[in-house]
């Protein structure tokens, strides 16, 4: 508890729009090492996957912010917001690299997301994570109401799971690290099983 009240007490002193300036910078750091030689002999795909996995890792914090406070009274529930904003924004960056960058022909594209599964499930993530970015925003709040805009944003598990299964297909064969994403998301995923029955019970 201690340890709990002198976190919550730094993390009070952070202001939520240092999380979002330090937040941009990651994905124009690859860009840049991308264009001097910083990513390889192949930076369009290293490029692709850095900020794809950057995208996985802000995904699992925005999961972890409320099992985090229930188990260890750390309570980060002001920058879970700004955390699922950035997490739209590395996926959107990782989508633009591989339509930009990547891809090039535009007539390819929807051939592509048919063609590779791995490319449907990833689609899929991102439509769902659309419509969360869009009404993450407080005007969005009161016209949904909170029960709708709780229950909208719920979706984030779907998009969460999706970009992790994304990842395994992605991999030649069965890598471990990818099978890891996917067992911490999952298990983030089954804390929340008791608190949604014990919220439909009360």
């Amino acid at each position: 508890m201690a340890l709990a009240a002198t976190v919550n007490g730094a993390v009070r002193r952070i202001p939520v729009w240092a999380v979002y300036a330090l937040g941009v910078l990651p994905p124009v750091w690859y860009f840049y090492l991308g264009l001097t030689g910083g990513l390889g002999v192949e930076p369009i795909k290293a490029l692709e996957q850095k900020i794809g996995l950057l995208a996985l890792q802000m995904l699992i914090a925005v999961l972890a912010v409320t099992p985090l406070m229930r188990l260890t009274r750390i309570n980060l529930m002001k920058f879970r917001r700004a955390l699922g904003v950035l997490t739209f924004y590395y996926v959107t960056c990782h989508l633009l690299a591989w339509l930009v960058l990547d891809i090039q022909d535009p007539a390819r594209i929807w051939a592509d997301i048919l063609k590779r599964p791995y490319i449907t499930v990833g689609m899929a993530g991102f439509a769902l994570l659309l419509p969360l970015a869009i009404t993450s925003n407080n005007l969005s709040l009161r016209k949904l109401g909170p029960l709708r805009w709780r229950r909208l944003h719920k979706l984030t598990y779907v998009a969460a799971l999706l970009g992790a299964v994304h990842y395994v297909m992605l991999a030649k064969g069965l890598q471990l690290e990818p099978l890891i994403y996917l067992a911490i998301i999952t298990g983030l995923l089954a804390l929340r099983l008791p608190m949604m029955r014990r919220a439909r019970t009360a």
